[in-house]
């Protein structure tokens, strides 16, 4: 008989176990989780650390060279240079 409850009990701590271990939180499925989470944010770092690259190599270009600040003012501002003639066309029938 003694046998008998001691095998329930044991049989009924390893079902505990098992559930902590698969089920609860810190356990196998919320790692699992995790892992997806973080791979998520690292995807994400890395195009935004591409996009600050790109950001930081336009301001370099903007405080160093005139080039690129003459390139926008053309294409934001419609601005011409002294001696050029400036050319609109437009396409038939555009208002």
């Amino acid at each position: 008989m003694h046998r008998r409850i001691a095998t329930i009990v044991l049989a009924l701590m390893l079902l505990a176990l098992q559930w902590r271990l698969w089920v609860a939180e810190g356990g196998i499925s919320h790692t699992l989780a995790l892992q997806t989470q973080v791979q998520v944010a690292e995807a994400e770092i890395e195009q935004l650390s591409l996009r600050n690259a790109r950001l930081a190599a336009e301001v370099q270009d903007l405080e160093t060279g005139s080039q690129a600040i003459e390139g926008r003012a053309r294409n934001a501002l419609g601005m011409i240079a002294n001696g050029e003639t400036f050319y609109l066309v437009v396409a038939p029938g555009a208002e």
